[in-house]
């Protein structure tokens, strides 16, 4: 019964708030792609610099100098909560609804930029790195940071229907626990998320440079 009633509860969710996630994501692909964009309007130097920065990133983890997965976890996770954090807050503020809506572009863009950049010096294994060393953590990230991203605007849209229409009667209360919720639940994403940035990726990134290394 529990689990039928959870059933119910999340298809009401998405249905009444499906205009919001289409928003979100075809934003958050906008993002995507914008960030691809960027690494072609970079200058020869600052790809060079930035490749010399990547290569010795990847020296240093073959070599075992980067931090170690506890530390990485604990970095991970609490930047991921700070961000999310943040998108919390401004979901309770009128005023920050569009810095949501920035900050999840800013999010798809640092993606993109990421993977558009190893493509761009690395080619078909710049590619590969980056299916292992991107993919992995974001395949719990991007849903976290879109189901947020929406409950956060659907949030500030009560908050202003509330505040600006008269006749208008929405249960704010409620609908701030039910938000609450979500961020409750998105912390289970995001410690997902860090266990497999800190434990995970890092040895399917050794794997994947050893290959290409070969």
């Amino acid at each position: 019964m529990r689990r039928k009633q959870l059933t119910v509860s999340y298809t009401k969710h998405f249905r009444e708030n499906s205009s919001i996630y289409l928003f979100v994501i075809v934003l958050f692909l906008m993002g995507i792609i914008f960030g691809a964009i960027v690494v072609n309007s970079l200058t020869l130097g600052q790809k060079e610099d930035l490749y010399f920065y990547l290569n010795r990133f990847f020296g240093q983890m073959q070599s075992g100098e980067v931090a170690n997965s506890t530390e990485m976890f604990q970095q991970s996770f609490f930047h991921n909560i700070k961000y999310l954090g943040l998108i919390w807050i401004l979901g309770i503020a009128i005023i920050g609804l569009p810095v949501v809506l920035v900050l999840l572009f800013l999010k798809g863009m640092v993606i993109g930029f990421t993977v558009g950049f190893l493509v761009n010096q690395m080619g078909i294994s710049g590619f590969a790195l980056s299916f292992v060393s991107v993919m992995p953590q974001n395949v719990f990230l991007i849903p976290a940071f879109l189901i947020l991203s929406t409950a956060s605007v659907s949030f500030s849209l009560k908050l202003i229907r509330q505040q600006f229409f008269k006749g208008v009667n929405e249960h704010v209360s409620a609908a701030f626990f039910r938000y609450s919720g979500v961020m409750v639940a998105m912390l289970c994403l995001i410690a997902c998320a860090s266990t497999v940035e800190a434990y995970i990726s890092p040895t399917l990134m050794k794997i994947m440079m050893s290959i290409i290394n070969k």
